[in-house]
């Protein structure tokens, strides 16, 4: 006799919006609560199917395909409260993709301690949309210029301009001390690495992967610079490693200068252009500049 109380697998059929993404990945956003090792274990098991046949975890959906989810057991989350709908400031909006200025403060994510950050809480106020997902990264205390892409194919496009160095990433930071040497470029190479405690840090090492920040001071006095950097490779917490080994520390920095001198972190992404994905336009989109830079450096061109 049948167990009609048992849990059975289900299909499901992919759509535009997860065409090219990852099996594994697809598996991980589909199976919340689900540890990743179990995602990796059913897929080398063949639980999971994709058009009735096993699949490796590097296999890219197609517009169509079915795919067999088995079931599962997901982690009890009742503990973990629901994204709360956020309200952002857009800076331009399309068919293909949104742009948001994130406050200092906010993770991109939820994760690491944080239960949820700005792309769960975007989700949650647009319950309808389909697909919004992160385009890239900012540090949870940098303010500033976040890309979101409202379909696949946006995102795909966007990622292979970054890894390709077709996107121009422009920051402000207020950083400790009287910049001198004029515009430079930072060439430290940097490590990432964990500290015991799992935190997340990077330092200058030879043996780490290379890195270029492109310096261009805009004021200068005593005790204070204001400057403008453009990310010419994006490794993480790059322009605060390679501003701190420079002996300037961005202000507020906690983890690789001091939070001292200010309220928050002084580094703030101002601007990004690129060609769009889906028109191929070129795009330049600019996040104002937070008004504590102009009251820590304040200068008529701020």
């Amino acid at each position: 006799m049948n167990d009609l109380s048992k849990p059975r697998a289900t299909w499901l059929e992919v759509g535009e919006e997860a065409a090219t993404q990852r099996i594994d990945n697809f598996l991980v956003r589909r199976l919340k609560g689900v540890p990743k090792s179990h995602v990796y274990r059913v897929l080398r098991s063949g639980e999971v199917r994709v058009n009735s046949k096993r699949v490796k975890p590097d296999y890219r959906l197609k517009d169509g395909d079915r795919v067999r989810l088995p079931p599962v057991r997901v982690a009890d989350r009742s503990s973990k409260p629901a994204p709360k709908a956020l309200e952002f400031s857009i800076l331009h909006e399309d068919a293909a993709l949104l742009a948001l200025d994130k406050p200092s403060g906010m993770a991109v994510h939820g994760g690491s301690g944080v239960s949820y950050g700005a792309i769960e809480g975007l989700r949650a106020a647009r319950p309808e949309a389909k697909f919004l997902e992160l385009v890239h990264r900012l540090d949870r205390d940098t303010s500033g210029m976040l890309l979101i892409a409202k379909k696949r194919s946006a995102l795909t496009g966007l990622h292979r301009m970054l890894r390709e160095g077709e996107v121009e990433k422009i920051y402000i930071a207020v950083v400790k001390g009287r910049w001198k040497g004029g515009a430079r470029d930072l060439r430290e190479s940097l490590h990432k690495y964990v500290t015991a405690s799992g935190e997340r840090r990077v330092s200058v090492s030879d043996q780490g992967k290379a890195a270029v920040t492109r310096v261009k001071p805009l004021r200068v006095q005593d005790d204070l610079s204001l400057l403008e950097l453009q990310l010419m490779t994006g490794r993480t917490h790059q322009i605060r490693v390679h501003l701190a080994h420079a002996g300037h520390p961005v202000l507020g920095d906690d983890k690789y200068g001091d939070r001292q001198g200010a309220k928050r972190l002084m580094l703030h992404a101002l601007r990004i252009a690129f060609m769009h994905p889906t028109t191929g336009e070129r795009i330049v989109l600019e996040a104002p500049l937070p008004k504590e830079f102009k009251l820590a450096l304040p200068a008529d061109r701020i």
